[in-house]
């Protein structure tokens, strides 16, 4: 019976997973699919309840995985197999290149060289970078990657005159044996271009809430200026749109429970970055849980802040100026609201990242994607992939799966 654990995903309920478990002294393989760990966290400016930067929290966890010899990281790779029992499971694991040296260097110089400029997955496609990158300072591993793909033949024969590259790298599978298996594949944003009344992925100053994180992230495609994808002028009236795709039966059925605190959240970095600037808030129902509820009333006693209880209808472009026209009906009095403001957000909801996938274990799912529980079979679910959460819960979830996981290779 092995005694290691699987963790499948790298952001932060997958990290506390593998940590805690190893910290007991269990031999952990942590396997990310991107080249790099901390998941959504990575991508956000602040996060709840601290309103610290990622790199608070992922920093430290970093720092314990690279002190922990019982943790294993695997990044730029799957799992495509899974065979056995809990106990005794028999994993492969796909792992493609990275084509640069396993000690860390500041290769920017040498990416600047080169010319493709890539669409930026890390910044939701605000921005392009090179097909050599790293997607933060504080990323870990703190290695560049290579996307060969994108690099021409004399360009090749330019990087392969560096120590640190290595173009000779090849995609590779192994084979782990572990007896529990902890599913933490995390969240993705759902698909803002199926919302086509909100003008969604049509209108340039019409953005997802995860686009506004980074536009406020300092290391940002803006390095942390707000400003209108359209011109980067400030924003002087900006709306935000809850629900946008959640608690439809057209999109997403579920409340996605964070999404009305990210939206008051992200008012913060509007009103501390433009004193003088409005913004309003239209929603179904706002839901603020627990300790939440004091931070929700701090943001809405602010004088430009506002809210109205209604659902959007539609959204266009206004040509002249680029701004965009919301419309919607104020639930309250009853009258139908047509504004037009300069920036628009929708607090777009939170999609299992298996949706839609298939998956190479036996794990039963929910219409939407979310995973279950297989205790008998020794695999245990963390984070987002179970339910929507916040990064607290996530952690706290994480924590959890850990303790069942090592009582499953413990034989109790």
């Amino acid at each position: 019976m092995s005694k290691s654990i699987l963790v499948i995903g790298g952001g932060f309920s997958g990290i506390t997973a593998a940590l805690e478990a190893a910290e007991v002294g269990h031999e952990v393989y942590l396997v990310e699919k991107r080249p790099f760990l901390g998941g959504r966290v990575m991508q956000l400016n602040k996060y709840f309840p601290k309103l610290c930067p990622p790199s608070c929290g992922l920093e430290i966890q970093f720092q314990r995985i690279k002190k922990n010899p019982n943790v294993k990281v695997f990044t730029l790779s799957e799992v495509v197999s899974v065979s056995g029992s809990a106990g005794n499971y028999e994993v492969a694991v796909r792992i493609k290149p990275r084509y640069t040296a396993p000690r860390s260097c500041d290769l920017s110089e040498l990416a600047a060289k080169l010319s493709a400029n890539v669409k930026n997955e890390f910044e939701f496609g605000l921005s392009s970078r090179k097909p050599l990158y790293m997607d933060a300072p504080f990323a870990y591993p703190g290695r560049y990657v290579l996307e060969l793909d994108h690099v021409s033949e004399e360009e090749k024969k330019l990087l392969s005159k560096s120590p640190f590259i290595n173009l000779k790298d090849e995609e590779k599978t192994i084979t782990l044996n572990v007896g529990s298996i902890i599913i933490a594949t995390g969240w993705k944003p759902y698909d803002v271009t199926n919302l086509t009344n909100l003008g969604a992925g049509k209108i340039a100053n019409c953005i997802s809430n995860m686009q506004m994180e980074r536009l406020a992230s300092p290391f940002g495609p803006t390095n942390g200026k707000i400003v209108r994808p359209s011109d980067g002028t400030a924003p002087k009236k900006v709306a935000f749109v809850q629900c946008a795709g959640s608690r439809d039966e057209n999109h997403l059925s579920y409340c996605s429970y964070i999404c009305c605190m990210a939206s008051l959240k992200q008012a913060t970095y509007v009103r501390e970055q433009y004193p003088d600037a409005e913004v309003t808030i239209f929603y179904i129902d706002l839901r603020t849980p627990g300790r939440y509820k004091k931070f929700a009333d701090k943001v809405l006693a602010d004088e430009k802040v506002k809210t109205i209880k209604g659902k959007v209808a539609k959204v266009e472009e206004d040509i002249a100026t680029s701004g965009v026209w919301v419309t919607a009906e104020d639930a309250i009095s009853g009258n139908k609201i047509t504004e037009k403001y300069d920036l628009v957000v929708l607090a777009t909801g939170m999609q299992p990242s298996l949706s839609g996938e298939s998956v190479p274990f036996d794990v039963q799912m929910d219409e939407e994607g979310f995973v279950f529980d297989s205790q008998d079979k020794g695999i245990f679910v963390a984070g987002c992939a179970a339910e929507p959460l916040d990064v607290m819960k996530s952690a706290q979830s994480g924590t959890a799966a850990a303790m069942k996981a090592i009582q499953t290779v413990r034989g109790r």
